[in-house]
Parts: C-alpha cells; sequence; structure tokens
C-alpha cells in the first residue's frame, strides 16, 4: 500500500438523487492528519463511516493497513449517559472495546500492573479534562462533550483516529482547543479529520481531499491544491499616486493575467507564476518610475482554492439538506461493529 493506512478503490453508495459516493479513490497516507473537506451533504459522513466499518457500501472496496481494532471514531456531536462521571464513561468504553478485542484475538492485550499509570487518568488528561474527571457528563458543554468523544476514540491508543466534524458548533475557544489537540495528535498516529470549514482543515491538515457531490476532485498536500487552482497575486502600494499608469504597463505584459486598482489605492497583480512575477513585478514597478511604499504577495487560501476547484459551489448543495438524509438513510440498513 505504499505507506498509505487506506485506501479506497470505487467506493459507492448510492442514496438515489444524486446523493451518496460515486466511484471514490481515497488514498489516506499513515501518520499525520488527512483532512476531508466538503460542504454539507458532499458525502463526508458516509465516506467515513464506510471506512470506520459502521456502514456499507453498495460498490468497490476498502483496504486498511491497520487492524480493525485500532481504529478509534469520534462522531459529530458525542453523546453520553448524563449520570456517568467522564472517567466513567471511557472506563466502560475501555471495557467494552478490551473485552471485544480480546474476542477477536483469543487473549488480553491491555494488561496493567498495579504501578501502571491509570489508563483513564491518562487518556483524560490527554484531551484536557483532568479536572473535570469526576464530573458528570449531563452538565458538560458542547467542547467539554467534544473532548470526551475524543477521549474514548482515544481509549485503546488507535493507529487510526477518524473524526468527523470535530469542530463544528464550537465557539471561537472551543475550536482552537479541538483544533490544537488534532494536529497535535496527528504527529502520534494517523488522523482522518472532516470539516465543511476550510480554515479549520488548512490549520491542521498535512494532506487534504476535496469531495464535492460524492466525488473526490482533488486529494494532496494542502499547498499543492492551492498553487494548482489560485495564481499567485501580490499587493503593491506606491506613495504620490502613479496607481492607474503602474496598472496600464501592466495591462501590456503578457505575463500579467490580471491587475485591479483597488479602492484603498493598492494595486493587485496576479501572474502566470510565481516566479515570472517575483523577477519581473519589481521591473515593472521601477519602469513605471512609481515610488514603491510596499509589495507582498497575498496569502492564498484553501477556501479560495476549493471554490476554484468546485467553480464556487461551496454550501450550494447544503440547502437541499443532503447530508442529514445520507445519516438517517445510512443508519437504517448500517453494518455497526461496536468496536469502532
Amino acid at each position: 500500500m505504499n505507506g498509505s493506512a487506506v485506501v479506497t478503490a470505487g467506493l459507492v453508495r448510492d442514496y438515489g438523487n444524486g446523493a451518496g459516493l460515486h466511484g471514490v479513490d481515497l488514498e489516506v497516507p499513515r501518520g499525520g492528519v488527512y483532512g476531508l473537506v466538503g460542504p454539507n451533504g458532499a458525502g463526508k459522513t458516509t465516506l467515513l463511516s464506510i471506512v470506520a466499518g459502521l456502514r456499507r457500501s453498495d460498490a468497490g472496496e476498502v483496504r486498511l493497513s491497520i487492524d480493525a481494532g485500532r481504529i478509534g471514531v469520534c462522531p459529530d456531536t458525542p453523546e453520553f449517559e448524563p449520570w456517568l462521571t467522564a472517567a466513567e464513561v471511557v472506563r466502560q468504553s475501555r471495557g467494552l472495546a478490551a473485552r471485544d478485542g480480546r474476542r477477536r484475538r483469543g487473549g488480553t492485550k491491555h494488561d496493567h500492573g498495579s504501578d501502571a499509570p491509570d489508563p483513564v487518568a491518562a487518556v483524560l488528561a490527554e484531551v484536557g479534562l483532568t479536572e473535570a474527571a469526576g464530573r458528570r457528563t449531563g452538565g458538560f458543554s458542547r467542547g467539554m462533550k467534544q473532548r470526551l468523544g475524543l477521549a474514548v476514540a482515544l481509549a485503546l491508543d488507535p493507529e487510526l483516529l477518524i473524526l468527523d466534524e470535530p469542530s463544528s458548533a464550537l465557539d471561537p475557544s472551543g475550536r482552537a482547543e479541538v483544533l490544537s489537540l488534532v494536529a497535535g495528535l496527528g504527529r502520534t498516529r494517523t488522523v482522518i479529520f472532516s470539516s465543511h470549514v476550510l480554515a479549520d482543515v488548512q490549520r491542521v491538515a498535512d494532506t487534504v481531499g476535496v469531495l464535492d457531490r460524492g466525488r473526490l476532485l482533488f486529494q494532496g498536500p494542502v499547498r499543492d491544491l492551492i498553487d494548482r487552482f489560485l495564481q499567485p497575486a501580490w499587493e503593491v502600494r506606491l506613495r504620490g499616486g502613479g496607481e492607474q499608469r503602474l496598472a496600464e504597463l501592466l495591462r501590456q505584459q503578457d505575463w500579467v493575467t490580471s491587475v485591479t486598482v483597488n479602492s484603498d489605492g493598492s494595486v493587485r497583480v496576479e501572474a502566470a507564476s510565481t516566479a515570472v512575477g517575483e523577477r519581473r513585478l519589481p521591473k515593472a514597478i521601477a519602469e513605471a518610475d512609481a515610488a514603491l511604499i510596499s509589495l507582498h504577495p497575498v496569502d492564498a487560501d484553501l477556501e479560495a482554492a476549493f471554490l476554484a476547484l468546485t467553480g464556487g459551489r461551496q454550501g450550494r448543495d447544503a440547502e437541499h439538506g443532503r447530508d442529514g438524509q445520507d445519516m438517517k438513510d445510512g443508519q437504517r440498513d448500517a453494518d455497526r461493529t461496536g468496536a469502532a
């Protein structure tokens, strides 16, 4: 599998009316964070559920280089019995998963002597819930439940961690905490992290897959997506006017693809490539005899690249509510395994 943790080939799940997955060839490298992005209804939850073994596909296959017992899953809205404490939730989850693991392996793997550190306390500390270990989950905030869901997924030290929209509906502080945790987890295991918030994925992902209308349009490093679908751009600020003169000069250059004079007096310049822009733009400014205040590249982001790739469809399909229908339809015929 050439160092891949997960590979899917021609994966299909057809819910009708265009919803579902249509021939998805996913390849998740071993180690690091793989960010799966797409609008609501793109099929992210369906894809992750099939990879985790919680839902069946209609066609295609999933190949894992990781034992099924070493996969941890955290849904987008984890819920727990309100009378259980955080420590009891994790301990119960460890017991159920370990029992299932022993049944598959025919033996016990996770035995801890009296001097070994408490694995429940360790995993709660990893997600920042040490102080809440003895609190009942009924009083937990959304962010605390999200972190507890991560703790449950981490309970048996999984090699592959699947997180479905872990930062959705969190406030800025809670989102920052969860994203920081996800980034840290990617340094020690393979993490698949789905989101429709593109800035979140750009912040933590090493590799990105773009899913739209059930089809994987791109996968690779985040920088490759940005470089491939966005043209490099610079912002130029001049002293004492000269913006229009510079703009007219630049529009005559064959290496310039776009020139815009903004309302604040700055000039935005797009070029055919980064290399040619870096070489020729300073020469053009000098040729225009313009007094330069600043020249700096415009930061490209994942959202702009996504919109360029999908033709600006971000959020459009969400109006039809297909993601929720995917969940309902899939749950009726889900092949749930319990271990995940």
